[in-house]
C-alpha cells in the first residue's frame, strides 16, 4: 500500500489502472516474501492465491471489480514465476498499466490473458 500510495496517492483506490497495479504488486510482493519459507515458487504462489483469493471474496466489491481484482492478483503471481529482479518490478508493473485494458464484462477480463485490467478511467497522467 506504502508503494502505490507514495506512487498514485488516493487514485489507486478506485477501480482504476493503479489499482490494478497495486494488486499485480501486493500479490509479487507476498509471493517474493513467502518463498523462503514456502521452500519452492509455486508453494509461494498457491499461499498468496489463497489468502488474496479469500480477500476477495470477503470485500464487499461487485462482481466486475471482483474479477478485475482477481485477474490483476494473478498477473502478480505470474510476474513473480517470471524472475525479475527486485528493482526492476515497479518500473514494469508501471509500463503494465499504461498497457492495461479498460473492460466492461467479466467476459472481457477472461479474454485478456496477459495484461492488466481496470474499469474506470482516469484523467491523471501515468
Amino acid at each position: 500500500m506504502y508503494i502505490s500510495d507514495r506512487l498514485y496517492g488516493n487514485l489507486h483506490h478506485g477501480d482504476n489502472r493503479t489499482n490494478a497495479f497495486r494488486h499485480a504488486l501486493w500479490n509479487f510482493l507476498i509471493c517474493q516474501y513467502c518463498l523462503p519459507v514456502a521452500g519452492t515458487a509455486e508453494k509461494a504462489a498457491t499461499w498468496s492465491k489463497t489468502i488474496t483469493d479469500l480477500h476477495e471474496r470477503l470485500a464487499p466489491n461487485e462482481e466486475l471489480a471482483k474479477m478485475m481484482d482477481l485477474h490483476n492478483n494473478r498477473i502478480g503471481r505470474d510476474l513473480f514465476h517470471r524472475r525479475p529482479k527486485e528493482e526492476e518490478v515497479i518500473p514494469l508493473l508501471q509500463l503494465m498499466i499504461k498497457e492495461a485494458v479498460k473492460v466492461s464484462t467479466v467476459e472481457h477480463i477472461e479474454k485478456e490473458r496477459e495484461k492488466l485490467v481496470f474499469i474506470e478511467k482516469i484523467e491523471h497522467p501515468l
